[in-house]
């Protein structure tokens, strides 16, 4: 049974999610994250079941987030879909860039985990967006490649700045793809 929200609960999330970018889901323990919030296991299990009940609520959110943006993408045709595609992709992936560098950490894992199970036909979908709903081999291998590097750099956490980040990424990324940036 889910327990209530509180500022525990939050702070529970916010030091797991921190510990499971720096040191990988397998890496951090409920003891490491009980310790760093600092509360006692037994706490930590009050407003948590175990581990992976953590982990599925820190997901949910960009799983989600990309799901919704598959579906908005849904409606546009062609090249219409290609810079509303890149720009939502780069601002989800910067938005959730720890959770990705967790899900990348350990991909295959994390691609069985069932909080996930949205995300292969939801990558298939902003793929096809990207692709400007093109079946040209090209457009295709492009439409991954930008998935792949967006999803690279923003979990790599490049040291500059996060709005310059984020128009370099919507920038390289409409490259890649064909398209004019301006």
């Amino acid at each position: 049974m889910p327990r209530p929200r509180s500022e525990m609960r939050q702070h529970i999330l916010v030091t797991a999610l921190r510990l499971f970018a720096q040191h990988g889901f397998k890496g951090a323990s409920l003891q490491d994250i009980a310790a760093d919030v600092p509360c006692s296991k037994a706490s930590l299990l009050y407003h948590f079941a175990d581990k992976d009940a953590i982990l599925a609520e820190l997901l949910t959110p960009p799983a989600g987030g990309l799901s919704a943006l598959s579906e908005e993408l849904s409606a546009l045709d062609g090249p219409r879909a290609v810079r509303p595609a890149v720009t939502g992709y780069v601002d989800l992936a910067m938005r959730f860039r720890l959770e990705l560098k967790i899900i990348f950490a350990e991909l295959p894992e994390m691609l069985g985990h069932p909080v996930l199970a949205v995300i292969p036909p939801a990558v298939d979908q902003l793929a096809d967006a990207l692709a400007g709903r093109s079946q040209d081999p090209g457009a295709l291998v492009s439409a991954r490649m930008v998935i792949g590097g967006v999803a690279v750099a923003v979990a790599g956490g490049v040291d500059v700045r996060p709005d310059a980040v984020r128009d370099e990424l919507i920038r390289g990324s409409l490259r890649t793809l064909g398209h004019p940036h301006s």
